[in-house]
């Protein structure tokens, strides 16, 4: 068996996930897990599939189909999940909304040796004023060796120089990931 990442985008209709879940599973393909959204006027996702060695490459005629149906897609081979070293840590942030703040923050995790494992983005009218709010929802693994407190210091710092709350919480590890 081999496991594989689908990354697709298309102009959002109705079908888009009916389309592509038929061909994954017309070539005996099964459909692990997924992180799909509309943006603008385009769906996007990313999913992981499992197929044996020998139906990839009647995935890979179905996906070819797909893109002369307007999808863009890609398909990489992808080792089986192993397990990830370091604690497992919700970040959250909401300020203002400022040109370079995913920049700022994906430096400072990076600096400090943090992996993003997911990230979700969002801008939203703030309640009083009208202003534009910017918001993020993160899971992020902190290495070995890396205190929470050292952490947690850097990322302070960053929310009183950019003026937005960042919150970090240790995640349940006994919920997986």
């Amino acid at each position: 068996m081999k496991t594989l990442v689908l990354t697709f985008i298309a102009q959002d209709r109705p079908g888009l996930v009916e389309q592509l879940s038929e061909a994954v599973s017309a070539a005996g393909g099964n459909w692990l897990e997924s992180r799909m959204a509309r943006l603008a006027e385009k769906f996007a996702g990313i999913a992981r599939v499992e197929i044996a060695d020998e139906k990839v490459s009647t995935l890979k005629g179905a996906l070819a189909a797909l893109e002369a149906a307007g999808f863009t897609l890609t398909m990489e081979e992808a080792a089986a999940d192993a397990a990830s070293a370091g604690p497992l840590y919700g970040l959250d942030l909401l300020g203002p909304d400022q040109p370079g703040i995913v920049h700022d923050v994906s430096r400072c995790l990076s600096e400090h040796g943090v992996s993003v494992e997911e990230m979700e983005t969002s801008i939203r009218h703030a309640p009083m004023g009208g202003d534009m709010l910017f918001e993020t929802r993160a899971k992020v693994r902190v290495p070995p060796g890396l205190s929470e407190k050292n952490l947690r210091d850097a990322l302070e710092a960053l929310a009183g120089a950019m003026m937005v709350d960042i919150t970090l919480r240790e995640e349940d590890t006994a919920a997986g990931r």
